[in-house]
């Protein structure tokens, strides 16, 4: 049977593409023009209501959702770099831990650290 097996890329506009591109190599190595091989695990396809502000700005139609291995680890990192990274309590919870970044263009990106399955904690 016919199947989707995954996402194949995601395409999005920006003000300076060379710049966006190397934002997202140096900051959390992806992009450019290699493929990225990413880990299998949980991807999320939901769309939203048009009018919600999960997202931050009007404007942006989508956010990305990046899984990380360590979240903490990564905010640091960011964090010392100069990018503010947003925590909210309630946006942690039985799927894991979020974290919320902007990209120079002023895209959120949302970094998850799924929650371990009860098998591994």
């Amino acid at each position: 049977m016919a199947a989707v097996t995954g996402v194949g890329g995601l395409f999005f506009r920006a003000s300076n593409p060379e710049a966006l591109t190397a934002w997202y190599a140096e900051h959390l190595g992806i992009g450019g023009t290699v493929p990225w091989m990413g880990d299998a695990g949980p991807m999320v396809f939901a769309p939203f209501a048009a009018d919600t502000d999960y997202f931050g700005r009007p404007e942006q139609w989508a956010m990305i959702n990046l899984r990380v291995d360590d979240l903490d680890g990564l905010v640091a990192k960011l964090e010392a770099a100069g990018i503010a990274a947003e925590r909210r309590a309630e946006w942690d919870g039985p799927h894991g831990r979020f974290a919320r970044i902007h990209d120079p263009d002023g895209n959120a990106v949302e970094l998850w650290e799924p929650a371990l399955p009860p098998s591994e904690r």
